[in-house]
């Protein structure tokens, strides 16, 4: 794979697996524990983190999480615990794994835990509800700005990840040693990681991405056709980018992995919730009733927050706009769609 924006961190740890430091993976769900599979596989002592006691007491001694990734066994380096302050105290860097919405909430629990030098890695990809802040803008309220801080994002569906199929994420650090160190960790084995020190670029790819799937899966689910998927997948990058550098964000940050690589695998394959929830929307589901048959869907608190962040900073959105006229029942999906196809004609820049 060619190096997307940032530069290659990782590639002379392609073949041999590497020892690293001990790293808690918190969030016990299919992504966190495909990253903890991940960084066990590579030889770092892993623990994986969640809640109940009960279940990862059985993770641990199943060797597999039957829920989530009933295929991906647990590599020998990959120990689970409920216990916060174990898995606080054990680990030199903590990835975290919750949803995006829980982010805040977690770093709060954490923050009196956390020892001199212990780095955070979020792993979400979501905007904080009731303010739209990025995940850095969340930990930088209540954690030590000093602290080392990264995101890791990218085109990434769990249950490939934990098999130990090819995937390819980007790493972003404003901390560059420290996005380098995260990197080498997860890299090898088929896996690639890459590091940038966009991390706006990073963090609103990942986030915006979720709203335009779920304006796919309308189309989809309204039976409309591959131009519209197309066009609205074209349009969407377009109107994320100029939010992106508009916030301070590269353009080539949005042609990577954690822009159009997130966005094509999100819009495009039915593995992707935000994209379902779209497809029961456009076949006329209650999105209250198709929320709680899929589970969390990062893309129906993300709509109104990046309008937030739109307005903050003067871009017209239309998708963006009307998937949350969609979601707040101010509109029908087949009304919102032609809203969309019934905008006067412009340049494409604009």
């Amino acid at each position: 794979m060619d190096t997307p924006a940032g530069h290659n961190a990782a590639q002379r740890a392609d073949a041999a697996p590497i020892t690293m430091t001990r790293i808690a993976v918190l969030g016990a769900g299919a992504f966190g524990t495909a990253l903890a599979i991940q960084l066990a596989r590579r030889g770092s002592a892993t623990l994986l983190w969640g809640r109940d006691a009960a279940a990862l007491g059985e993770l641990g001694e199943r060797r597999v999480n039957a829920r989530y990734l009933p295929a991906c066994r647990f590599p020998p380096e990959l120990t689970t615990t409920a216990d916060l302050d174990a898995a606080v105290g054990g680990a030199e860097h903590l990835l975290l794994a919750v949803p995006s919405h829980a982010f805040g909430t977690m770093l709060a629990e954490l923050a009196p835990r956390l020892r001199r030098g212990q780095g955070i890695v979020c792993a979400s990809k979501g905007l904080e509800p009731g303010s739209g802040r990025l995940a850095h803008q969340v930990f930088a309220a209540i954690c030590d700005d000093s602290r080392p801080f990264a995101v890791v994002s990218g085109p990434t569906f769990a249950a490939e990840l934990g098999l130990g199929l090819p995937t390819a994420v980007t790493v972003a650090s404003r901390d560059l040693p420290f996005a380098e160190t995260i990197a080498l960790a997860l890299h090898g084995d088929g896996f690639r990681a890459y590091t940038t020190d966009d991390v706006i670029g990073v963090e609103l790819g990942g986030a915006a991405k979720n709203v335009l799937a779920i304006a796919v899966g309308i189309a989809d689910g309204l039976g409309l056709g591959a131009n519209t998927r197309a066009a609205l997948i074209t349009r969407g990058l377009n109107e994320i980018m100029r939010l992106a550098t508009a916030m301070g964000a590269r353009i080539e940050t949005l042609m990577g992995l954690s822009g159009l690589g997130d966005m094509v695998l999100t819009c495009t394959d039915d593995r992707s919730r935000n994209r379902r929830f779209g497809l029961a929307l456009g076949r006329g589901a209650e999105a209250a009733a198709a929320a709680a048959e899929i589970g969390t869907v990062e893309g129906l608190r993300a709509a109104p927050e990046l309008l937030r962040l739109a307005r903050q900073h003067g871009i017209e959105m239309p998708i963006g706009e009307q998937v949350a006229a969609v979601l707040a029942g101010r509109t029908a999906p087949v009304e919102a769609l032609r809203t969309l196809a019934d905008r006067p004609v412009k340049a494409e820049t604009e």
